[in-house]
């Protein structure tokens, strides 16, 4: 299944409970072409524990903007709603695995 495509309509109602990783992509972008596999893989391994999303930038250009998205792969870490952490670049799976995990205790 992989990560959630999330919208300005659907972003508030998936980060709002629990622990959500959202990744910032474009699909211009090659390094977002490396971290994407990654944030699917996860969705699927977390299923149950933390809820993965992604938002095109391109099509998403407000929701971008509201959280300072500059650089891509941007990825935030949420839980219950509130950013707990901003990551620029690639982020290697098992990073991105504890920091989620981290969060879910």
């Amino acid at each position: 299944m992989g990560a959630v495509t999330l919208t300005k309509k659907t972003f508030e109602s998936n980060i709002n409970t629990g622990v959500t990783l959202v990744d910032f992509w474009a699909p211009w972008c090659g390094p977002c072409q490396v971290q994407l596999p990654i944030v699917n893989e996860l969705a699927d391994e977390l299923a149950g524990q933390a809820t993965l999303g992604k938002v095109n930038v391109d099509e998403e250009t407000e929701l971008a903007s509201q959280y300072g998205v500059r650089s891509i792969p941007t990825l935030l870490l949420f839980k219950d709603g509130k950013l707990s952490e901003t990551m620029v670049g690639i982020t290697p799976k098992q990073a991105l695995r504890e920091k989620i995990l981290g969060l879910v205790k």
